[in-house]
């Protein structure tokens, strides 16, 4: 982990650039003959892709059969069973507590002119679960609660097929089955984003896509987007930002810091302090802890790019943070509410000593799907909004139409649009005459 001591404001720019793995341009454009490619070949392509990329010689069928989902999810130990039911659960609740109305009221904007919005679920969604190294059946559970909850007609999963012997995670295949999805596609990678965008024999085209990847997965996600394929955000490469004051443990903020570089070797931690006894504490931790991780030489990876940040006081490390707009916030200090009141960017934020992000990642409740890369200046985390779009409507009443139209007639005419004006004086010359 890079240490630096008091560095000036206007160094911080430079310390809060994110690791890049490789050209944007070039993942952009290996994204794009992906994409060419399965538009152009469909299922073969996919099939293609699965034997090359995730190393499945013989992948036939793409589509998980009922058989094959049974089969799987009853692999999952019991133990596992409870903890995912329990998720489930508490994900449920906190994400039913955002059910908008069906419709809102209505605003009588002039006598005789009614308007109102109604949230209408999104029909058929794309969710995009990664497999790789780590198959995150949590994801699935972010993704595939609200949308069930939303009441989008159709949901087809995306997640890629096991090195090898093509089989999905059968921890996957429970949480679908607790869910109650059936339409799970073996594809990964961009090749899995550009399937739902165009549609193939096995995969249907879905209106919006769903879920984190990495940097060709986020790639393929804009790519949709340029082909009128919606998308929830480009959620990239995983990264934490922990301001620790002196109250900290640095046995936890170590924790915490590994818990996020062992996601992959892009991904980025921070450390904020102004204790150099903390910053200290936490390097000798983070000495000690990593050697013990299954997935240590992920998690050194990610910490060469990674960085600890002696900083003068509270006020300084909260203007780095909002700078830096962390998909994941830890405010391990003694008084988080205080801090709290003044963050404007993060995906999501973890008070106090014994929150840790790992509760965010799989129970706590709220959404794990966040911007990263900074687009958390902007953008906000998955939630039931996510998975609706609002109508406006309008209607006119005789009283209405003649209010509007000495409104609405100049305007038209003052922008050169005689045939807007010409609509709504037919409208008001038919009134005058009855």
């Amino acid at each position: 982990m890079q240490i630096f001591h008091n560095p000036a404001p206007a160094q911080w720019a430079a310390l809060q650039q994110r690791p890049l793995a490789g050209s944007n341009a070039a993942i952009l454009a290996r994204a794009g003959e992906i994409f060419d490619d399965v538009a152009q070949r469909g299922d073969e392509a996919l099939r293609h892709y699965a034997a090359q990329l995730d190393g499945v010689p013989a992948l036939t069928g793409l589509r998980v059969s009922a058989e094959e989902l049974a089969a799987g999810a009853a692999q999952v130990p019991a133990e596992l069973q409870a903890a995912i039911r329990q998720a489930i659960q508490n994900i449920t609740a906190f994400h039913a507590a955002q059910r908008p109305p069906a419709v809102e009221a209505e605003v009588e904007t002039m006598p005789g002119v009614r308007c109102w919005r109604r949230s209408v679920a999104v029909p058929r969604v794309g969710l995009y679960v990664p497999g790789g190294s780590a198959p995150l059946f949590s994801t699935l559970l972010m993704l595939g609660i609200p949308a069930k909850l939303a009441g989008c007609r159709e949901i087809v999963l995306c997640t890629p097929p096991g090195r090898g012997d093509g089989r999905i995670a059968p921890a996957i295949l429970f949480a679908a089955q607790e869910l109650g999805l059936t339409t799970i596609i073996k594809a990964g990678g961009a090749q899995a984003v550009a399937a739902l965008t165009v549609g193939t024999a096995s995969v249907p085209a879905v209106d919006k896509i769903f879920g984190p990847g990495n940097r060709y997965v986020t790639a393929a996600k804009q790519l949709a987007a340029q082909r009128g394929v919606a998308i929830d955000m480009p959620a990239g490469p995983s990264e934490v930002l922990v301001i620790a004051d002196a109250s900290a443990n640095p046995a936890f903020v170590a924790a915490d810091l590994l818990s996020q570089a062992e996601h992959g070797p892009d991904s980025q931690v921070v450390l904020l302090t102004d204790s150099e006894i903390l910053l200290n504490g936490v390097v000798t931790e983070l000495e000690r802890q990593l050697p013990l991780l299954p997935r240590a030489e992920i998690a050194r990876q990610a910490l060469t790019e990674s960085r600890g940040l002696l900083l003068p006081d509270m006020a300084a490390m909260l203007e780095f943070s909002n700078q830096y707009a962390p998909e994941h916030l830890i405010l391990a200090v003694a008084a988080p509410e205080e801090l709290a009141a003044n963050i404007y960017n993060a995906g999501s934020v973890f008070m106090g000593h014994l929150t840790p992000e790992a509760v965010g990642d799989y129970a706590s409740g709220t959404n794990h799907t966040l911007p990263t890369g900074g687009y958390a200046r902007a953008y906000s985390g998955v939630s039931l909004d996510s998975f609706y779009k609002k109508i406006t409507f309008q209607q006119l009443a005789p009283a209405g139409l003649l209010a509007l139209a000495p409104v609405v007639e100049p305007m038209a005419a003052a922008e050169g649009l005689h045939a807007h004006a010409h609509a709504v004086a037919l409208r008001r010359e038919y009134l005058s005459q009855m």
